[in-house]
Protein backbone atom coordinates (compact mmCIF):
# COMPACT_ATOMS: atom_id res chain seq x y z
CA UNK A 1 0.00 0.00 0.00
CA UNK A 2 1.39 3.43 -0.95
CA UNK A 3 1.50 5.68 2.15
CA UNK A 4 1.86 8.76 -0.07
CA UNK A 5 -1.31 8.05 -1.99
CA UNK A 6 -3.94 10.77 -1.88
CA UNK A 7 -6.61 10.15 0.69
CA UNK A 8 -10.01 9.10 -0.51
CA UNK A 9 -12.57 11.90 -0.85
CA UNK A 10 -14.55 10.71 2.13
CA UNK A 11 -11.39 10.84 4.27
CA UNK A 12 -10.54 14.34 3.08
CA UNK A 13 -13.67 16.29 3.62
CA UNK A 14 -15.43 14.43 6.34
CA UNK A 15 -18.35 13.48 4.06
CA UNK A 16 -18.31 9.92 5.29
CA UNK A 17 -22.04 9.71 5.88
CA UNK A 18 -23.13 10.89 2.40
CA UNK A 19 -20.55 8.67 0.72
CA UNK A 20 -21.64 5.77 2.90
CA UNK A 21 -25.24 6.29 1.82
CA UNK A 22 -24.13 6.49 -1.83
CA UNK A 23 -22.07 3.33 -1.54
CA UNK A 24 -24.99 1.56 0.08
CA UNK A 25 -27.18 2.69 -2.80
CA UNK A 26 -24.76 1.27 -5.34
CA UNK A 27 -24.22 -1.89 -3.31
CA UNK A 28 -27.97 -2.39 -3.44
CA UNK A 29 -27.99 -2.29 -7.25
CA UNK A 30 -24.70 -4.13 -7.88
CA UNK A 31 -25.05 -7.53 -9.53
CA UNK A 32 -24.07 -9.78 -6.69
CA UNK A 33 -25.61 -12.97 -5.47
CA UNK A 34 -27.56 -11.16 -2.74
CA UNK A 35 -31.30 -10.76 -2.66
CA UNK A 36 -30.98 -6.98 -3.11
CA UNK A 37 -29.33 -7.30 -6.52
CA UNK A 38 -31.80 -10.03 -7.47
CA UNK A 39 -34.63 -7.65 -6.58
CA UNK A 40 -33.08 -4.93 -8.75
CA UNK A 41 -32.84 -7.32 -11.68
CA UNK A 42 -36.42 -8.44 -11.10
CA UNK A 43 -37.51 -4.79 -11.38
CA UNK A 44 -35.75 -4.56 -14.74
CA UNK A 45 -37.48 -7.71 -15.97
CA UNK A 46 -40.79 -6.39 -14.64
CA UNK A 47 -40.45 -3.39 -16.98
CA UNK A 48 -40.95 -5.75 -19.94
CA UNK A 49 -43.94 -7.28 -18.17
CA UNK A 50 -45.35 -3.78 -17.63
CA UNK A 51 -45.08 -3.12 -21.38
CA UNK A 52 -46.78 -6.46 -22.02
CA UNK A 53 -49.62 -5.34 -19.76
CA UNK A 54 -49.87 -2.06 -21.66
CA UNK A 55 -50.00 -3.76 -25.05
CA UNK A 56 -52.74 -6.15 -23.94
CA UNK A 57 -54.97 -3.37 -22.57
CA UNK A 58 -54.73 -0.72 -25.30
CA UNK A 59 -58.08 -1.86 -26.65
CA UNK A 60 -60.14 -0.09 -24.00
CA UNK A 61 -59.05 3.31 -25.35
CA UNK A 62 -58.28 2.34 -28.95
CA UNK A 63 -61.41 0.31 -29.72
CA UNK A 64 -63.57 3.35 -30.50
CA UNK A 65 -61.05 5.22 -32.72
CA UNK A 66 -60.03 1.98 -34.49
CA UNK A 67 -63.67 1.15 -35.15
CA UNK A 68 -64.17 4.57 -36.70
CA UNK A 69 -60.93 4.50 -38.72
CA UNK A 70 -61.16 0.98 -40.16
CA UNK A 71 -64.92 0.47 -39.87
CA UNK A 72 -64.54 -2.59 -37.67
CA UNK A 73 -67.40 -4.80 -36.54
CA UNK A 74 -67.53 -5.96 -32.89
CA UNK A 75 -66.36 -9.40 -34.04
CA UNK A 76 -63.34 -7.90 -35.82
CA UNK A 77 -62.61 -5.89 -32.70
CA UNK A 78 -62.63 -9.09 -30.63
CA UNK A 79 -60.30 -10.80 -33.11
CA UNK A 80 -57.92 -7.83 -33.05
CA UNK A 81 -57.73 -7.87 -29.24
CA UNK A 82 -57.53 -11.65 -29.06
CA UNK A 83 -54.70 -11.94 -31.60
CA UNK A 84 -52.17 -10.64 -29.09
CA UNK A 85 -53.21 -13.18 -26.48
CA UNK A 86 -53.39 -16.07 -28.92
CA UNK A 87 -49.82 -15.44 -30.11
CA UNK A 88 -48.75 -14.87 -26.50
CA UNK A 89 -50.38 -18.08 -25.29
CA UNK A 90 -49.16 -20.48 -27.95
CA UNK A 91 -45.57 -19.28 -27.43
CA UNK A 92 -45.49 -19.98 -23.69
CA UNK A 93 -44.11 -23.50 -24.00
CA UNK A 94 -41.43 -22.47 -26.49
CA UNK A 95 -40.42 -19.57 -24.26
CA UNK A 96 -40.25 -21.87 -21.25
CA UNK A 97 -37.91 -24.18 -23.16
CA UNK A 98 -35.80 -21.19 -24.23
CA UNK A 99 -35.54 -19.97 -20.64
CA UNK A 100 -34.39 -23.45 -19.56
CA UNK A 101 -31.81 -23.66 -22.36
CA UNK A 102 -30.55 -20.10 -22.69
CA UNK A 103 -31.65 -18.32 -19.54
CA UNK A 104 -34.06 -15.53 -18.69
CA UNK A 105 -31.89 -12.68 -19.98
CA UNK A 106 -31.10 -14.06 -23.43
CA UNK A 107 -34.68 -15.19 -24.01
CA UNK A 108 -36.21 -11.80 -23.19
CA UNK A 109 -33.57 -9.85 -25.12
CA UNK A 110 -34.09 -12.04 -28.20
CA UNK A 111 -37.89 -12.00 -28.20
CA UNK A 112 -38.71 -8.44 -27.10
CA UNK A 113 -37.53 -6.71 -30.31
CA UNK A 114 -40.47 -8.44 -32.03
CA UNK A 115 -42.79 -6.45 -29.76
CA UNK A 116 -41.06 -3.26 -30.88
CA UNK A 117 -41.42 -4.26 -34.53
CA UNK A 118 -45.08 -5.13 -34.02
CA UNK A 119 -45.82 -1.82 -32.34
CA UNK A 120 -44.15 0.08 -35.18
CA UNK A 121 -46.16 -1.93 -37.71
CA UNK A 122 -49.41 -1.16 -35.87
CA UNK A 123 -48.50 2.53 -35.73
CA UNK A 124 -48.08 2.52 -39.52
CA UNK A 125 -50.79 -0.04 -40.37
CA UNK A 126 -52.57 0.82 -43.64
CA UNK A 127 -55.33 -1.74 -43.10
CA UNK A 128 -56.90 -4.17 -40.63
CA UNK A 129 -54.76 -7.14 -41.71
CA UNK A 130 -51.53 -5.24 -41.04
CA UNK A 131 -52.94 -4.36 -37.63
CA UNK A 132 -53.53 -8.05 -36.90
CA UNK A 133 -49.99 -8.96 -37.98
CA UNK A 134 -48.60 -6.26 -35.72
CA UNK A 135 -50.67 -7.58 -32.80
CA UNK A 136 -49.32 -11.09 -33.43
CA UNK A 137 -45.71 -9.86 -33.44
CA UNK A 138 -46.30 -7.96 -30.21
CA UNK A 139 -47.79 -11.09 -28.63
CA UNK A 140 -44.77 -13.22 -29.57
CA UNK A 141 -42.34 -10.53 -28.41
CA UNK A 142 -44.06 -10.16 -25.03
CA UNK A 143 -44.50 -13.92 -24.54
CA UNK A 144 -41.56 -14.45 -22.16
CA UNK A 145 -42.21 -11.32 -20.08
CA UNK A 146 -44.18 -12.70 -17.13
CA UNK A 147 -42.81 -16.25 -17.37
CA UNK A 148 -39.31 -14.78 -17.07
CA UNK A 149 -40.33 -12.99 -13.88
CA UNK A 150 -41.93 -16.08 -12.30
CA UNK A 151 -38.96 -18.30 -13.19
CA UNK A 152 -36.55 -15.67 -11.85
CA UNK A 153 -38.50 -15.49 -8.58
CA UNK A 154 -38.59 -19.29 -8.26
CA UNK A 155 -34.84 -19.54 -8.86
CA UNK A 156 -33.51 -16.66 -6.83
CA UNK A 157 -35.92 -16.03 -3.94
CA UNK A 158 -36.92 -18.14 -0.98
CA UNK A 159 -39.88 -20.42 -1.69
CA UNK A 160 -41.89 -18.90 1.14
CA UNK A 161 -41.81 -15.52 -0.64
CA UNK A 162 -43.02 -16.81 -4.01
CA UNK A 163 -46.66 -15.70 -3.73
CA UNK A 164 -45.81 -12.32 -2.22
CA UNK A 165 -43.08 -11.60 -4.80
CA UNK A 166 -45.35 -12.69 -7.67
CA UNK A 167 -48.06 -10.39 -6.39
CA UNK A 168 -45.57 -7.54 -6.08
CA UNK A 169 -44.41 -8.02 -9.68
CA UNK A 170 -48.00 -8.05 -10.91
CA UNK A 171 -48.66 -4.83 -9.03
CA UNK A 172 -45.55 -3.19 -10.48
CA UNK A 173 -46.53 -4.29 -13.96
CA UNK A 174 -49.82 -2.51 -13.43
CA UNK A 175 -47.94 0.69 -14.33
CA UNK A 176 -48.24 -0.47 -17.93
CA UNK A 177 -52.01 -0.63 -17.58
CA UNK A 178 -51.99 2.82 -15.96
CA UNK A 179 -50.61 4.22 -19.21
CA UNK A 180 -53.50 2.77 -21.19
CA UNK A 181 -56.02 4.71 -19.09
CA UNK A 182 -56.10 8.50 -18.97
CA UNK A 183 -52.59 9.06 -20.43
CA UNK A 184 -53.37 7.04 -23.56
CA UNK A 185 -56.78 8.69 -23.91
CA UNK A 186 -55.16 12.14 -23.76
CA UNK A 187 -52.52 11.08 -26.27
CA UNK A 188 -55.12 9.76 -28.70
CA UNK A 189 -57.19 12.93 -28.41
CA UNK A 190 -54.12 15.14 -28.86
CA UNK A 191 -52.64 13.12 -31.73
CA UNK A 192 -54.10 9.76 -32.81
CA UNK A 193 -54.24 6.09 -31.96
CA UNK A 194 -51.09 5.65 -34.07
CA UNK A 195 -49.21 7.87 -31.62
CA UNK A 196 -50.19 5.48 -28.84
CA UNK A 197 -48.49 2.56 -30.56
CA UNK A 198 -45.46 4.73 -31.39
CA UNK A 199 -44.98 5.78 -27.76
CA UNK A 200 -45.32 2.17 -26.57
CA UNK A 201 -42.68 1.14 -29.12
CA UNK A 202 -40.34 3.76 -27.64
CA UNK A 203 -40.96 2.53 -24.10
CA UNK A 204 -40.30 -1.04 -25.25
CA UNK A 205 -36.91 0.00 -26.62
CA UNK A 206 -36.05 1.61 -23.28
CA UNK A 207 -37.11 -1.55 -21.42
CA UNK A 208 -34.90 -3.69 -23.66
CA UNK A 209 -31.93 -1.42 -22.98
CA UNK A 210 -32.49 -1.55 -19.20
CA UNK A 211 -32.64 -5.36 -19.25
CA UNK A 212 -29.53 -5.55 -21.45
CA UNK A 213 -27.69 -3.21 -19.07
CA UNK A 214 -28.85 -4.47 -15.70
CA UNK A 215 -29.86 -8.14 -15.78
CA UNK A 216 -27.16 -10.69 -15.07
CA UNK A 217 -28.61 -13.93 -13.76
CA UNK A 218 -26.94 -14.92 -10.47
CA UNK A 219 -25.16 -18.24 -10.67
CA UNK A 220 -26.99 -21.10 -9.05
CA UNK A 221 -25.32 -23.87 -7.12
CA UNK A 222 -25.10 -26.93 -9.34
CA UNK A 223 -24.19 -30.43 -8.29
CA UNK A 224 -21.11 -31.56 -10.31
CA UNK A 225 -22.68 -34.88 -11.26
CA UNK A 226 -25.88 -33.22 -12.49
CA UNK A 227 -23.79 -30.63 -14.34
CA UNK A 228 -21.99 -33.40 -16.22
CA UNK A 229 -25.29 -35.02 -17.09
CA UNK A 230 -26.90 -31.76 -18.18
CA UNK A 231 -25.89 -31.88 -21.88
CA UNK A 232 -27.59 -35.22 -22.30
CA UNK A 233 -30.76 -33.91 -20.65
CA UNK A 234 -30.87 -30.56 -22.46
CA UNK A 235 -34.39 -29.44 -23.10
CA UNK A 236 -35.98 -29.34 -26.54
CA UNK A 237 -39.42 -28.28 -27.69
CA UNK A 238 -40.37 -31.86 -28.60
CA UNK A 239 -39.15 -33.09 -25.22
CA UNK A 240 -41.07 -30.30 -23.48
CA UNK A 241 -44.30 -31.27 -25.24
CA UNK A 242 -43.77 -34.90 -24.20
CA UNK A 243 -43.13 -33.79 -20.62
CA UNK A 244 -46.47 -31.99 -20.51
CA UNK A 245 -48.31 -35.28 -20.95
CA UNK A 246 -47.75 -36.44 -17.33
CA UNK A 247 -49.45 -33.23 -16.19
CA UNK A 248 -52.62 -34.24 -18.02
CA UNK A 249 -52.46 -37.65 -16.39
CA UNK A 250 -52.86 -35.99 -13.00
CA UNK A 251 -56.57 -35.71 -12.12
CA UNK A 252 -56.49 -32.12 -10.85
CA UNK A 253 -54.95 -30.60 -14.00
CA UNK A 254 -58.17 -30.34 -16.00
CA UNK A 255 -60.00 -28.36 -13.33
CA UNK A 256 -57.07 -25.97 -12.97
CA UNK A 257 -57.01 -25.39 -16.75
CA UNK A 258 -60.75 -24.71 -16.86
CA UNK A 259 -60.44 -22.15 -14.07
CA UNK A 260 -57.29 -20.55 -15.49
CA UNK A 261 -58.97 -20.06 -18.87
CA UNK A 262 -61.58 -17.69 -17.42
CA UNK A 263 -60.25 -16.03 -14.26
CA UNK A 264 -57.67 -13.64 -15.70
CA UNK A 265 -59.48 -13.49 -19.04
CA UNK A 266 -62.48 -11.75 -17.49
CA UNK A 267 -60.37 -8.89 -16.13
CA UNK A 268 -58.44 -8.33 -19.36
CA UNK A 269 -61.54 -8.65 -21.54
CA UNK A 270 -63.22 -5.87 -19.56
CA UNK A 271 -60.23 -3.60 -18.91
CA UNK A 272 -58.44 -4.29 -22.20
CA UNK A 273 -61.37 -4.25 -24.63
CA UNK A 274 -64.93 -3.40 -23.57
CA UNK A 275 -64.61 -0.83 -20.78
CA UNK A 276 -64.03 2.13 -23.08
CA UNK A 277 -66.75 1.23 -25.61
CA UNK A 278 -69.40 0.59 -22.94
CA UNK A 279 -68.73 3.91 -21.21
CA UNK A 280 -68.63 5.78 -24.53
CA UNK A 281 -71.51 4.11 -26.37
CA UNK A 282 -73.85 3.25 -23.49
CA UNK A 283 -73.36 6.35 -21.36
CA UNK A 284 -71.85 8.94 -23.70
CA UNK A 285 -68.63 9.49 -21.74
CA UNK A 286 -65.75 11.10 -23.61
CA UNK A 287 -62.55 9.19 -24.31
CA UNK A 288 -60.71 11.03 -21.53
CA UNK A 289 -63.54 10.45 -19.03
CA UNK A 290 -63.50 6.76 -19.95
CA UNK A 291 -59.74 6.83 -19.48
CA UNK A 292 -60.19 8.26 -15.99
CA UNK A 293 -62.44 5.34 -15.04
CA UNK A 294 -59.94 2.91 -16.55
CA UNK A 295 -57.16 4.58 -14.58
CA UNK A 296 -58.96 4.19 -11.24
CA UNK A 297 -59.79 0.57 -12.07
CA UNK A 298 -56.12 0.01 -12.94
CA UNK A 299 -54.85 1.51 -9.68
CA UNK A 300 -57.24 -0.78 -7.80
CA UNK A 301 -55.95 -3.69 -9.89
CA UNK A 302 -52.35 -2.76 -9.08
CA UNK A 303 -52.99 -2.84 -5.34
CA UNK A 304 -54.97 -6.07 -5.45
CA UNK A 305 -52.31 -8.70 -6.38
CA UNK A 306 -49.96 -7.59 -3.61
CA UNK A 307 -52.83 -7.71 -1.11
CA UNK A 308 -53.88 -11.19 -2.16
CA UNK A 309 -50.24 -12.27 -2.12
CA UNK A 310 -50.00 -11.16 1.50
CA UNK A 311 -53.39 -12.55 2.51
CA UNK A 312 -52.89 -15.94 0.81
CA UNK A 313 -54.54 -18.39 3.23
CA UNK A 314 -52.73 -21.45 1.86
CA UNK A 315 -53.94 -25.03 1.85
CA UNK A 316 -57.48 -25.96 0.83
CA UNK A 317 -58.74 -22.47 1.76
CA UNK A 318 -56.79 -21.02 -1.17
CA UNK A 319 -58.95 -22.91 -3.67
CA UNK A 320 -62.11 -21.77 -1.86
CA UNK A 321 -60.94 -18.17 -2.05
CA UNK A 322 -60.30 -18.56 -5.78
CA UNK A 323 -63.79 -19.91 -6.43
CA UNK A 324 -65.52 -17.38 -4.21
CA UNK A 325 -63.79 -14.44 -5.89
CA UNK A 326 -64.56 -15.78 -9.37
CA UNK A 327 -68.25 -16.20 -8.54
CA UNK A 328 -68.35 -12.66 -7.11
CA UNK A 329 -66.86 -11.42 -10.39
CA UNK A 330 -69.51 -13.34 -12.37
CA UNK A 331 -72.25 -11.62 -10.36
CA UNK A 332 -70.68 -8.23 -11.09
CA UNK A 333 -70.74 -8.89 -14.83
CA UNK A 334 -74.33 -10.10 -14.62
CA UNK A 335 -75.27 -6.85 -12.86
CA UNK A 336 -73.57 -4.81 -15.58
CA UNK A 337 -75.42 -6.81 -18.23
CA UNK A 338 -78.87 -6.42 -16.70
CA UNK A 339 -78.69 -2.73 -15.76
CA UNK A 340 -78.00 0.40 -17.72
CA UNK A 341 -76.85 2.45 -14.77
CA UNK A 342 -73.77 4.62 -15.18
CA UNK A 343 -73.09 4.20 -11.45
CA UNK A 344 -73.02 0.41 -11.88
CA UNK A 345 -70.88 0.52 -15.03
CA UNK A 346 -68.38 2.85 -13.36
CA UNK A 347 -68.45 1.51 -9.80
CA UNK A 348 -68.37 -2.24 -10.45
CA UNK A 349 -65.29 -2.19 -12.72
CA UNK A 350 -63.43 -0.32 -9.98
CA UNK A 351 -64.62 -2.83 -7.37
CA UNK A 352 -63.62 -5.64 -9.73
CA UNK A 353 -60.15 -4.09 -9.98
CA UNK A 354 -59.80 -4.55 -6.21
CA UNK A 355 -60.99 -8.14 -6.53
CA UNK A 356 -58.95 -9.10 -9.59
CA UNK A 357 -55.73 -9.85 -7.72
CA UNK A 358 -57.11 -13.23 -6.68
CA UNK A 359 -55.66 -14.59 -9.91
CA UNK A 360 -52.22 -14.49 -8.27
CA UNK A 361 -53.40 -17.31 -5.98
CA UNK A 362 -53.44 -19.60 -9.01
CA UNK A 363 -49.65 -19.47 -9.20
CA UNK A 364 -49.27 -20.50 -5.58
CA UNK A 365 -51.93 -23.19 -6.05
CA UNK A 366 -50.08 -24.53 -9.10
CA UNK A 367 -46.71 -24.44 -7.36
CA UNK A 368 -47.99 -26.56 -4.47
CA UNK A 369 -50.08 -28.90 -6.63
CA UNK A 370 -47.24 -30.56 -8.52
CA UNK A 371 -43.91 -32.13 -7.59
CA UNK A 372 -40.96 -29.74 -7.61
CA UNK A 373 -39.55 -31.38 -10.75
CA UNK A 374 -42.77 -30.52 -12.61
CA UNK A 375 -43.19 -26.94 -11.39
CA UNK A 376 -41.73 -25.30 -14.50
CA UNK A 377 -43.94 -27.29 -16.85
CA UNK A 378 -47.00 -26.66 -14.68
CA UNK A 379 -46.35 -22.90 -14.69
CA UNK A 380 -45.93 -22.92 -18.48
CA UNK A 381 -49.20 -24.82 -18.84
CA UNK A 382 -50.95 -22.37 -16.50
CA UNK A 383 -49.71 -19.39 -18.52
CA UNK A 384 -50.81 -21.03 -21.77
CA UNK A 385 -54.28 -21.67 -20.36
CA UNK A 386 -54.64 -18.14 -19.00
CA UNK A 387 -53.66 -16.31 -22.17
CA UNK A 388 -55.35 -18.64 -24.63
CA UNK A 389 -58.39 -18.18 -22.39
CA UNK A 390 -58.11 -14.41 -22.84
CA UNK A 391 -57.98 -14.86 -26.60
CA UNK A 392 -60.99 -17.18 -26.52
CA UNK A 393 -63.04 -14.86 -24.30
CA UNK A 394 -62.27 -11.76 -26.35
CA UNK A 395 -63.15 -13.54 -29.58
CA UNK A 396 -66.31 -15.05 -28.05
CA UNK A 397 -67.51 -11.72 -26.68
CA UNK A 398 -66.90 -10.15 -30.09
CA UNK A 399 -69.06 -12.82 -31.71
CA UNK A 400 -71.72 -12.31 -29.03
CA UNK A 401 -71.73 -8.53 -29.62
CA UNK A 402 -72.04 -8.97 -33.39
CA UNK A 403 -74.88 -11.46 -32.89
CA UNK A 404 -76.65 -9.03 -30.57
CA UNK A 405 -76.35 -6.17 -33.07
CA UNK A 406 -77.72 -8.40 -35.85
CA UNK A 407 -80.73 -9.31 -33.69
CA UNK A 408 -81.49 -5.81 -32.42
CA UNK A 409 -80.17 -6.39 -28.89
CA UNK A 410 -77.79 -4.16 -27.01
CA UNK A 411 -74.29 -5.60 -27.63
CA UNK A 412 -72.90 -4.94 -24.16
CA UNK A 413 -75.62 -6.97 -22.51
CA UNK A 414 -74.53 -9.95 -24.63
CA UNK A 415 -70.86 -9.25 -23.89
CA UNK A 416 -71.25 -9.13 -20.11
CA UNK A 417 -73.60 -12.11 -19.94
CA UNK A 418 -71.07 -14.09 -21.98
CA UNK A 419 -68.26 -13.18 -19.57
CA UNK A 420 -70.43 -14.01 -16.55
CA UNK A 421 -71.40 -17.36 -18.07
CA UNK A 422 -67.81 -18.30 -18.91
CA UNK A 423 -66.66 -17.36 -15.40
CA UNK A 424 -69.42 -19.43 -13.82
CA UNK A 425 -68.70 -22.42 -16.09
CA UNK A 426 -64.95 -22.37 -15.37
CA UNK A 427 -65.53 -22.06 -11.64
CA UNK A 428 -68.10 -24.86 -11.65
CA UNK A 429 -65.64 -27.12 -13.48
CA UNK A 430 -62.98 -26.33 -10.88
CA UNK A 431 -65.49 -27.15 -8.12
CA UNK A 432 -66.70 -30.51 -9.41
CA UNK A 433 -63.46 -31.82 -10.94
CA UNK A 434 -60.74 -33.25 -8.68
CA UNK A 435 -58.55 -30.67 -6.96
CA UNK A 436 -55.03 -31.03 -5.66
CA UNK A 437 -54.37 -32.02 -2.06
CA UNK A 438 -52.09 -29.32 -0.71
CA UNK A 439 -50.60 -28.74 2.74
CA UNK A 440 -53.04 -27.16 5.19
CA UNK A 441 -50.56 -24.71 6.73
CA UNK A 442 -50.87 -21.03 5.74
CA UNK A 443 -48.50 -19.85 3.03
CA UNK A 444 -48.21 -23.35 1.61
Amino acid sequence: MNPNAAPKPAQRSGDTAPRSRTSRFFRFFRFSHGSASAAAMLVALASAFALSQAFRTVGAMMATPLTGYFGLTPQQLGIWAGTFHFAFGIMQLAMGVSIDMFGVRRTVLTAFPLAVAGAVLCAMAPNYHALLLGQALIGVGCAPAFLACTVFIARHFDASRFTAMSGLVMSMAGLGIVFTGTPLALLIEAASWRAGYAVLAGFAVLSWLVIFWRVREPARAVDPESAQAAPAERQSLRKAVRELLPLFAMPHTLGLICFACVSYAAFITLRGLWLGPVLHDRHGLSLVSSGNVALVMTVAGMISPALFGRMDPGGARRARWMMGCALAAALMFAAMALTHSSAVDIGLPIAYGLLSGYSVLQYAYTKTSYPAAMTGRAMALLNMAMFLGVSLMQWTTGVAASWAVAHGTEPFRAVFLTIAGMLAAGTFAFLVLPRAHVPARPGA
